[in-house]
């Protein structure tokens, strides 16, 4: 009788003081505080392990709670199993600020912004409770993530990641990703990103579409994307390739309105543009001016405001370019 192979035992993977067992999927409610009316409020955390051994990857999404195509691209994957890798560990959380997504809001109701108050702490604000709980709870266990967002303010955002593209592994990350564009982004103080980054754990964001809006094309992109970052990373045997061109946005700033009135935009967001271009006008309601816009360098549209009603100095089109800064004033503004 020939002598039977023993079979590869799955190391313990725990968290939040739950097993996890290969080849199943886990739901682990984090109970994050009670309401006024003492109505608990948890968050969702969703572990789904491979049956072989491999890397730990973090997707989570709702940071802020007005961001709805993050969350509607990890409940796609949930619900077709697209988080459950072969090898390692995915753990999904679609929603990180149910205060801020059931009051259809960016921050939670002590008016704070989740992604500003990194570390956190267990007895600090709302906003430091949550992402201490991210923190201590969920990213010591992983080894990289995707934190998936939109644009804000009736501003949509063409799929991008934005990452430092300085170091290696973000820069391995996102070229895996094969978005439309990677953009070079500086680490906010105090976001997930920065204090993930001082614990060695890379973390790119993904932007995509407007918020309180569901755009089909950046939930799909992101959902593609994130297949690729999984065959990278050799969780799944194989993702679909990226049919666009990607480009590396070097810099970038924002074209902001000199005159309040009415935003028309002749130009679409993705669309290329040369320098000096006419891309758009502002008017006044009553037929008395108006004021053309230029392209500041050739580049492309990476971000465009849906709202026509613009006062002076709001943000109408963000614009990036391949090639290095014209100037030392050039601005980047981002904001995951």
């Amino acid at each position: 009788m020939p002598e039977r192979k023993s079979a590869v035992r799955l190391p313990e993977f725990e968290i939040c003081g739950t097993s996890v067992p290969g080849g199943k999927q886990v739901q682990i409610d984090v109970n994050i505080a009670r309401l006024p009316s003492r109505t608990p409020i948890s968050m969702p955390v969703f572990v789904n392990r491979g049956r072989e051994a491999g890397p730990t990857l973090l997707l989570l999404a709702g940071m802020h709670g007005d961001e709805i195509n993050g969350i509607e691209t990890l409940r796609r994957m949930l619900k077709h199993k697209l988080c459950m890798p072969r090898r390692g560990a995915v753990v999904c959380i679609p929603i990180v600020n149910i205060y801020g997504f059931i009051n259809f809001s960016r921050e939670v109701p002590d008016g704070k912004d989740v992604n500003r108050s990194f570390p956190g702490s267990i007895r600090g604000s709302l906003a430091g409770r949550i992402a201490h709980h991210v923190i201590s709870d969920i990213v010591p266990h992983v080894d990289c993530g995707i934190d998936f967002h939109t644009g804000g303010a009736a501003r949509t955002n063409y799929p991008q990641i934005r990452c430092v593209m300085d170091n290696e592994e973000n820069r391995a990350l996102a070229h895996a990703f094969a978005p439309p564009f990677i953009v070079n982004a500086p680490l906010r103080p105090r976001s997930l990103r920065q204090t993930a980054a001082k614990m060695d754990k890379p973390i790119i964001v993904f932007e995509g579409g407007e918020s309180m809006r569901l755009d089909e094309f950046a939930i799909v992109s992101a959902i593609k994307g994130t297949q690729r970052v999984m065959a990278h990373l050799d969780m799944i045997d194989e993702a679909a390739p990226a049919e666009h061109e990607m480009r590396s946005i070097s810099h970038s700033s924002w074209l902001r309105a000199r005159y309040a009135g009415l935003f028309h935009s002749y130009v679409n967001s993705g669309d290329a543009v040369a320098a000096r271009q006419i891309i758009g006008t502002i008017t006044d309601p009553y037929g008395d001016f108006e004021v053309k816009l230029r392209a500041p360098y050739d580049g492309f549209v990476i971000g465009l405001a849906n709202n026509p009603v613009v006062h002076q100095g709001d943000a109408l089109m963000h614009i990036g370019s391949t090639e290095p800064p014209i100037s030392k004033t050039t601005k980047i503004d981002m904001r995951d």
